[in-house]
Formats: C-alpha cells, sequence, structure tokens
C-alpha cells in the first residue's frame, strides 16, 4: 500500500511537471507588431514564459497543445488609461455612499476580469483610491485573484481642480479633505504630496494640469496646475523612479506638462503645433482616450446622467477630440493606447481601436500603440509588447486578421496571461 502511494505521489507531480510546458500552434503569428505576420509557428511556452518560437507545428508528447491554427495570434493588448473603482453611470451618487471599499474593490476585480477577457492583459490604473488598488495589483502579482496585470497610479493634484472631490456638499467636500494627502498647493506642497503617494505603492504619478470633463464645476478644461507645481512633482517622481502621465486638454495645459517633463499626455484634446513640436522633443506619449469623448458625447446628448456644466464640457471636447487626433498622428507623435475605461464600460475597450482607424490611424500602427508602445511607456519592454523568448506569454487570438480588419479585436476568441488561459 506505502509503495502504492508513493507512486501516485511520484505520477502526480511528473504529471503537473510535464504540463509546465504548453505549445501554441498559430496559423497566423503577429510576434512582433510592425513587422510581417508569420504562417504555421509554435510559439513554445514553460512556466508563463515563452521559451521559443519555431516554424511549423511542433509536437511533442509532454507538452499541452493549443490548436489556433485558424486564428490571428498576436501579443496581449494593453491599455494605458482605465480607471477599475468606477463604471460611470446614473447610480454613482448612491453608490459613493453607500457601497464600502471592500465591497467597491471586489467590484473592481469584476471590472478587471472583464477587461482581461477582452484581450487586454496589461492595464494602468490612471487614479483610483489608492491602497486598495496597489492591493489588488500585488494580489493578481502573487496569484491569489485573477485578473489583468496592473500598473497602478497615485494622483496628485491642486485643491478645486479636476482631481479634487467636486459636486457634493460641502460636509462630504470637508470629510474627503480629511482623508486625503495628495491634493496640493504650491510647488513644496505638491512635492511632498508626491512622495507621499509614492510611500503608499504608486507605479506612476498621475496630475491634471488642466481642468476635465467629469469636474462637477463650470471651471473648464484649461491649464489649472502652474508650471511650478508641475516641475516639482515631476522632479521629485524622478528622483524615486517613478514616471509622470498628465491629464490634459487645453494647449497651454499640454505644452506646461511637457516642459516640466512629464511621460504621457493623457487625452491632449487641443494639442496643436507647439504641442506636437514638443511631444517629438521630449519622446513623451499622446494617450487618446477616443473612447471616452465618444462616450461623454452620447451620455450628454442622450440621458441625464451628467449635470449641466458636464454636458457643456463633454459635447465639445468629445466632439474636437478624434479631428485633433487625427492631427497628431499626422505630426508623428507617439501613440499608446488608453480608453479612460470606466468613463466607458470596461470589458468594450478595443472600441478604441475602431475609433482610431475612423480617425484614419493605420491598422497596424494601432497594434503597436497597444502593445510595443505600451510595454515601453511602462518600462516593461523586456517583458511585454511582442511574442518573444523571455517574454511573458501574453497572447490573444482572433478569428480574421485586425491587420485587414480591426473590428477583429472586438471579439478576440482566445485570452493567455502570463501563461494561463482565461479565454478559450
Amino acid at each position: 500500500m506505502k509503495h502504492f502511494l508513493l507512486s501516485s505521489i511520484a505520477a502526480t507531480l511528473f504529471s503537473s511537471s510535464v504540463l509546465a510546458e504548453t505549445i501554441i500552434h498559430a496559423g497566423t503569428l503577429l510576434a512582433v507588431p510592425g513587422k510581417k505576420p508569420l504562417k504555421e509557428q509554435s510559439v513554445i511556452i514553460e512556466d508563463g514564459r515563452i521559451t521559443s518560437i519555431r516554424p511549423g507545428y511542433v509536437n511533442r508528447d509532454d507538452a499541452e497543445v493549443i490548436d489556433l491554427k485558424d486564428s490571428f495570434v498576436m501579443p496581449g493588448l494593453m491599455d494605458m488609461h482605465v480607471h477599475l473603482q468606477t463604471e460611470l453611470g446614473p447610480k454613482n451618487d448612491s453608490e459613493a455612499l453607500k457601497m464600502s471599499m471592500p465591497l467597491t474593490q471586489m467590484r473592481s476585480q469584476m471590472f478587471g476580469m472583464r477587461i482581461l477577457k477582452s484581450g487586454f492583459t496589461t492595464v494602468r490604473d490612471a487614479g483610483n483610491s489608492g491602497e486598495e488598488m496597489y492591493a489588488m495589483r500585488d494580489a493578481i502579482n502573487n496569484g491569489w485573484v485573477d485578473g489583468p496585470r496592473i500598473i497602478a497610479a497615485g494622483g496628485v493634484g491642486i485643491t478645486g481642480g479636476h482631481a479634487d472631490i467636486s459636486g457634493v456638499s460641502p460636509e462630504l467636500m470637508a470629510l474627503h479633505d480629511d482623508k486625503t494627502r495628495t491634493v496640493c498647493d504650491g510647488p513644496y506642497d505638491c512635492r511632498r504630496a508626491t512622495r507621499h503617494t509614492i510611500k503608499y505603492g504608486a507605479d506612476f504619478i498621475k496630475i491634471t494640469s488642466t481642468g476635465g470633463v467629469l469636474t462637477d464645476r463650470a471651471t473648464g478644461t484649461g491649464q489649472q496646475m502652474e508650471i511650478d507645481e508641475l516641475k516639482e512633482v515631476v522632479l521629485a517622481a524622478q528622483r524615486m523612479g517613478r514616471k509622470v502621465a498628465s491629464h490634459a486638454h487645453q494647449e497651454e495645459g499640454i505644452i506646461a506638462a511637457l516642459e516640466a517633463g512629464v511621460d504621457s499626455i493623457e487625452h491632449g484634446t487641443y494639442a496643436g503645433p507647439r504641442a506636437h513640436k514638443l511631444f517629438k522633443e521630449t519622446g513623451a506619449y499622446l494617450v487618446p482616450t477616443l473612447l471616452a469623448g465618444d462616450t461623454v458625447v452620447q451620455l450628454a446628448k442622450n440621458t441625464d446622467v451628467l449635470s449641466k456644466a458636464q454636458k457643456e464640457k463633454a459635447i465639445r471636447v468629445g466632439t474636437d477630440m478624434r479631428g485633433n487626433f487625427r492631427k497628431a498622428v499626422d505630426a508623428g507623435v507617439k501613440i499608446a493606447f488608453g480608453t479612460d475605461s470606466g468613463v466607458s464600460k470596461h470589458g468594450i475597450n478595443a472600441r478604441e481601436a475602431v475609433l482610431m482607424s475612423e480617425a484614419g490611424m493605420d491598422n497596424m500602427a494601432i497594434l503597436q500603440s497597444a502593445t510595443i508602445n505600451a510595454a515601453d511607456l511602462i518600462d516593461m519592454s523586456d517583458s511585454l509588447g511582442t511574442i518573444e523568448p523571455g517574454k511573458y506569454a501574453d497572447i490573444i487570438a482572433t478569428d480574421g486578421s485586425p491587420l485587414d480588419n480591426i473590428d477583429e479585436l472586438l471579439d478576440v476568441d482566445f485570452v493567455m496571461k502570463g501563461g494561463k488561459v482565461f479565454k478559450d
């Protein structure tokens, strides 16, 4: 009996070890977006990472084979601007009052899974209740819960600006003020707020150099943070190894943020020739969020979800986004894919690609923006963005080629993240 048990245990251990290797048979493989797709390739994966890519369909007795011979296979997509703790809708006010933060964070995990199963294996969360989001990021990294890989922001903004609370009673504003130390005024206070945010776990810093559409005040979308505040945030972040992303709509705020040294501009609605020049000089990315613009226009015209102050800004900014995005593309600005998911519904993130295509961006360039460029923005090019040996096995597949029809991204059929299949 003892010998039988030992043999059974040994067989179980052997079975587990051999299944550590997986082979994907890819009918069409876009291993490196920007290069020509290859036909009939085998992607060999072990312990969550790609070990090799070989021509033809390799078979091994001790490996699991995933048959994607009839599919277009490419790296997992990445969304550089999401808000996992929220989803814009008519119940937001009551949810804010009634839902505990632990319950909100459990809902965030559900939103994250919707995004993951839609083909986005990595996201950059651009601002939420920080410590809870850092906890979810760490729980996913530890394998305790499932979800997309999260790069989590710590937000820094000025009193009364877009990052500050709005649209509630003075009593609730005062309660909010007692709980946060990331709202700042003046350069040295903004330096302190940046350091405080990094202390608690921020992967990068999100600032708001201009007003925003969803701020429930008629304060416009022009520059709000002063150049000395912006420079102090960037310097403090750089000293501690963190990048800075800046929400910005009007050009003067975009220019101020670029001059301060930010790494990306979120939205960038009214970027003109001066801003385009600075983008190219600094190497900063534009994260366009056309889906957010499209979403708020529809909400403003067809629902009562937005307030009067929000509706006016939504129609103007959302309508202008697409045409100005095309100008940035034509000017040679580097683009990293981002949706502002949370304004739009989570899980429809690929709609951004459709809007980018409709605005005139080449389909291959769109795929590069959501893979290679996104990986570069978050300093993970050594691990993400392409299907190459040594990188995480973040792999998706569609029936047809998104190079021919970008709508294929709306219906991703296969999703693997870190060697684990989440949709088959």
